[in-house]
């Protein structure tokens, strides 16, 4: 659907957007390196309707396994699909570990800056515009190429980040999992402007947040996809607030708590890993915060292990390969968590407990379970140890992080019965994590809240003072969350 068949005040708005997106981000994205070798895309005409009037490309590696995994990757503003294929890092993924992907498309004739439009109740709901032409790629990869319908994913980056989520709210049914880059929570511009969804960001209560997700598609009870967050920690084009609302968004609709299950650090740049694990153990929401880079892909070129994608064109940064990390979230790489399999006869263990916690270990008590040969100890949902019986520590752990345990009782055949109540601890010795920063800086960063005038440690509600550059203060954070101001030092 082009603009010309579009109300003039949604023109004007799209355009004044596609401006602001371009000039804002055209200070953050710095100097591209050269270009690496273009990816040989195919180009699908007829695959639907397409109301939105999208173009498809297909990235098809040259081995695939029977019923291949299914990628749908989604530009940002000023970037086609080529660029996204070149750069993002996802090709490589495929051809390591045997999954399509399909690279969406649109056009200047949609949006004048080519951004997805996110934003706009024509292009985000679903069965109609953009979200219904993306739904109809996703429907002919599965036919055209006999993929797996059940593990058909989503990502993409800031306007295509915001598209992403629209699509895990319009099409539950159809996505099992998606990672959001940059982007926004679904339908935050309703009501109201698009560049407050972008910065400073809008705040919404979690059951707020997840009843905008639960009207897109009104008879969906679940199950929801499991959602991956990324975003740099300097991105003033769409800011870091937006990483935590979109995760008080999918948090509330797993019914889990907004505190992580546990925390860890990934990647070369020590990119802050926050997961987030329903009752099973399996991590339905992730948070990945990338230090010290602005609006893009994190990208890691070379070709170690981890390493993917390029910097060839603007918004593509050099820190971590998000992609690695996303197809991993995704299960693609080969790991198969499954919380629970067929559990035999025996009943649950009660009474999980930790009798003991340390640096890098934890002792786990439960009540022994009669006619028990031995136990099936889970951590974050794989099996971890086969102990006797109780007590047995855990150990190896990272300082500092937590984690999610359960624990089955085994026949004398080996097979395990029904799991216990999931017990959740953390490791002591790490230290806490502490910024140092104007408060203008600090609210950007979603460490802080602003009234317009003051700005306020977020969670503690501390008055750092006024909301400008020029006033600056040390916050520690401590739970996840969690901010207090520490000027006079930060252990």
């Amino acid at each position: 659907m082009s603009f010309r068949s579009r109300p003039f005040r949604t023109r004007a708005l799209a355009r004044l957007l596609a401006l602001v997106l371009l000039a804002v981000g055209g200070v953050v994205a710095g100097p591209a390196a050269p270009a690496a070798a273009a990816v040989t895309l195919q180009r699908v005409t007829a695959f639907g309707a397409n109301p939105g009037q999208l173009s498809m490309y297909v990235y098809r590696p040259a081995s695939l396994p029977a019923e291949p995994p299914v990628v749908i990757a989604l530009h940002g503003c000023t970037q086609n699909a080529q660029t996204y294929a070149d750069n993002s890092g996802l090709p490589e993924l495929a051809d390591r570990d045997g999954f399509l992907v399909v690279f969406a498309e649109t056009s200047s004739a949609n949006n004048l800056n080519k951004c997805f439009n996110w934003f706009q109740a024509a292009d985000n709901r679903r069965g109609q515009g953009e979200a219904a032409s993306i739904r109809q790629m996703a429907a002919h990869a599965v036919s055209a190429y006999s993929a797996d319908p059940a593990r058909t994913f989503v990502t993409g980056l800031s306007a295509g980040g915001a598209m992403t989520s629209v699509m895990l709210a319009a099409y539950p049914d159809v996505f099992a999992a998606g990672a959001v880059i940059a982007g926004l929570p679904y339908d935050c511009a309703k009501g109201g402007s698009p560049y407050t969804c972008m910065n400073p960001g809008v705040d919404k209560s979690p059951a707020a947040w997840a009843q905008l997700v639960r009207d897109a598609h009104p008879s969906w009870t679940g199950p929801w996809p499991r959602v991956a967050i990324w975003h740099g920690d300097a991105d003033t084009t769409v800011v870091p607030r937006n990483a935590d609302e979109l995760r008080d968004q999918w948090t509330a609709l797993h019914g889990i708590p907004q505190t992580p299950t546990r925390t860890s650090v990934i990647g070369p740049d020590a990119t802050r890993q926050e997961e987030y694990a329903a009752t099973d153990g399996t991590v339905v929401v992730e948070v990945d915060r990338v230090p010290g880079i602005g609006h893009g892909t994190p990208v890691d070129p070379g070709s170690g292990p981890g390493q993917c994608g390029h910097t060839g064109a603007a918004y593509f940064l050099t820190s971590i390969c998000s992609a690695h990390w996303i197809s991993k979230f995704f299960h693609l790489d080969g790991s198969t968590p499954d919380p629970d399999p067929d559990p035999g006869t025996l009943p649950a263990p009660s009474g999980l407990a930790a009798s003991a916690v340390g640096d890098s270990s934890v002792t786990l008590t439960w009540d022994r379970v009669p006619g028990a040969a031995d136990y099936a100890l889970y951590r974050d949902g794989v099996q971890v140890a086969t102990p006797a019986g109780p007590p047995h520590t855990d150990g190896g752990l990272a300082p500092g992080t937590g984690h999610t345990w359960t624990v089955a009782a085994r026949d004398g055949t080996g097979t395990p019965g029904a799991r216990s109540a999931p017990l959740t601890a953390s490791t002591t010795g790490a230290p806490a994590a502490c910024w140092k920063a104007d408060n203008y800086r600090q609210v950007q960063a979603g460490r802080a809240t602003t009234d317009g005038s003051y700005a306020y440690a977020k969670g503690s509600g501390q008055n750092l003072g006024l909301y400008n550059l020029y006033v600056t203060h040390t916050l520690r954070e401590a739970p996840a969350g969690y901010y207090v101001i520490a000027d006079a030092g930060c252990p």
